[in-house]
């Protein structure tokens, strides 16, 4: 049995546009749970609001989200989501899809460690390190 750490993103309310943002960027099939869906968010969240959204792409990648975050909860910066590889082609796409709108804050070219490397915080206020190695023999 596989075992899977998948980042979980918490929006204050944007969850679905956040989650459509990285559909568009990183590809793959979106499924969204509204509280509507199940009853009602019990007029703490909007029957529109999301409770559950998760992204899966045919590259194997995994994000889900949804909306109720606590928006002074102050957890911002402590989270990265983190994507590598050595389809450099690709990865380049997703860095400068991710910087959409967002801010570059290293940007995505040749480290000191011999791989392709950069930091992106989106329009979201998500941190992104996208990391292209080369390909192993």
């Amino acid at each position: 049995m596989a075992i899977r750490l998948n980042p979980y993103l918490h929006f204050s309310g944007d969850a679905r546009a956040a989650m459509e943002f990285y559909r568009s960027v990183l590809g793959g099939q979106l499924d969204v749970m509204t509280f509507g869906d199940v009853g009602g968010g019990g007029g703490e969240y909007p029957d529109d609001g999301v409770m559950h959204a998760f992204l899966r792409t045919d590259a194997g990648l995994e994000l889900m989200a949804s909306d109720g975050a606590d928006p002074t909860a102050g957890t911002a910066g402590k989270v990265s989501c983190s994507i590598s590889g050595d389809d450099v082609g690709t990865l380049t796409r997703h860095f400068h899809g991710l910087a959409e709108g967002g801010t570059v804050d290293v940007p995505f070219e040749e480290q000191m460690w011999g791989d392709t490397f950069g930091q992106v915080t989106d329009r979201f206020g998500v941190r992104w390190l996208v990391n292209a190695g080369s390909p192993t023999p």
